[in-house]
């Protein structure tokens, strides 16, 4: 799971008016998915100013990041570094209680919590999981006068990143048969409505790899322009470390299909040891993937050296 580690504010209402473009799959007038070979994910204090100054062809941040004003966005994708793509962060499998829809009453003590709410996560205070084929969650995430991908549309980015897409799993090993067929219904129906708004509209999960696998016939390959997969060669079970090497092989062994779908696959591993900054990028590289590395909070703008953005 990617943790957002985003500071506790609500999110200022944005209201951006997008431009109509051309419709197209893989590559629309300023959206060349298929031209991405580096990127960076900050989605803790990034800056507009800061990152214009990169080279990175795909900037993926929070919501915030757009500031309330379209021209942030747009000056940052025509900046004096280079081109780039905007993506927002969007969970869709847990809730956090910092979110501009989280209501301060709800509470489990006085019968107030939601019915889409399940349980605290566990690990990470504050985040919730949730019932998420559940109409009310998908009220405020897709089809609501307020929803979340419409923000996220209205303020101007490319495209969505969807974390928590492995909730699928979570309810199938608490016996729920359908989480999993539920899971792929809802990220095609968050791309069918956002590239109605927004033709070219990019969708990227985070991790859950194995979702397309398990249905080939479900159109989830189809309609997502690509993932991004965390700790493949480091950072799992703990930062610096590298995980079972067959349990790096099996990932890499998915997403070999994804490359060879023509979908975007991107790494991010946690460590700070040039060695394995040097390994994880080159690993990467070799299967195909894009790489970068960063602090698990995800907090800092990092340009390694002898793998800067070109």
């Amino acid at each position: 799971m990617l943790k957002r580690m985003l500071s506790i504010c609500l999110l200022a209402l944005l209201a951006v008016t997008v431009s109509a473009q051309d419709a197209g799959e893989a590559s629309v007038e300023g959206r060349n998915w298929a031209a991405v070979d580096d990127y960076i994910i900050q989605l803790q204090r990034a800056r507009a100013n800061r990152l214009a100054g990169t080279a990175y062809d795909l900037v993926i941040a929070d919501i915030a990041l757009a500031g309330g004003s379209s021209a942030v966005l747009d000056n940052l994708r025509d900046s004096e570094g280079g081109p780039k793509l905007i993506v927002s962060y969007m969970s869709i499998g847990q809730a956090a209680q910092f979110q501009y829809y989280w209501q301060p009453e709800w509470s489990r003590a006085d019968g107030t919590w939601p019915e889409w709410a399940e349980e605290f996560d566990g690990f990470w205070a504050g985040d919730v999981w949730v019932k998420y084929w559940h109409p009310g969650w998908q009220e405020i995430i897709l089809n609501g006068s307020d929803a979340y991908i419409d923000r996220i549309i209205d303020a101007g980015f490319d495209g969505v990143l969807l974390d928590r897409v492995d909730a699928a799993s979570y309810y199938e090993a608490a016996g729920r048969e359908t989480a999993y067929a539920e899971m792929i219904d809802f990220v095609l129906a968050i791309a069918d409505h956002a590239r109605e708004r927004s033709p070219g509209f990019g969708i990227f999960t985070i991790n859950g790899e194995d979702i397309p696998l398990r249905d080939p016939e479900s159109g989830y390959m189809d309609a997502v322009t690509g993932i991004l997969v965390e700790d493949l060669y480091y950072g799992y079970p703990t930062d610096h470390q590298a995980p079972p090497a067959e349990w790096t092989a099996q990932r890499e062994s998915d997403l070999a299909e994804w490359v060879a779908a023509g979908k975007l696959v991107l790494t991010v591993d946690y460590t700070r040891f040039d060695e394995q900054i040097d390994d994880a990028y080159a690993r990467s590289a070799a299967n195909g993937f894009i790489p970068y590395v960063s602090d698990r909070g995800l907090s800092r703008l990092f340009i390694h050296e002898g793998h800067e953005p070109d």
